[in-house]
């Protein structure tokens, strides 16, 4: 599990990276960069989603446990 958590931090990241390459790059026209851009951002969320429904699964089968902080007072 932290194997899978790691890859999808490190694609998040990357995502985020390139996002920010299309932002800066210069001499290209506007419509292609956002487009990248818009591109870039979109994969970011999804897996973004796709980290999160992977630790709900794995909580949910038993993968990963509570730390057994108490709940309310």
């Amino acid at each position: 599990m932290t194997l899978l958590v790691a890859i999808a931090f490190l694609a998040i990241l990357a995502s985020l990276g390139t996002a920010l390459f299309f932002m800066l790059r210069g001499g290209q026209a506007q419509s292609s960069k956002s487009r990248g851009m818009a591109k870039a951002l979109a994969l970011r969320v999804g897996f973004s989603i796709l980290l999160f429904v992977c630790i709900l699964l794995a909580w949910k089968l038993g993968y990963i446990h509570p730390t057994g902080i108490p709940q309310g007072s």
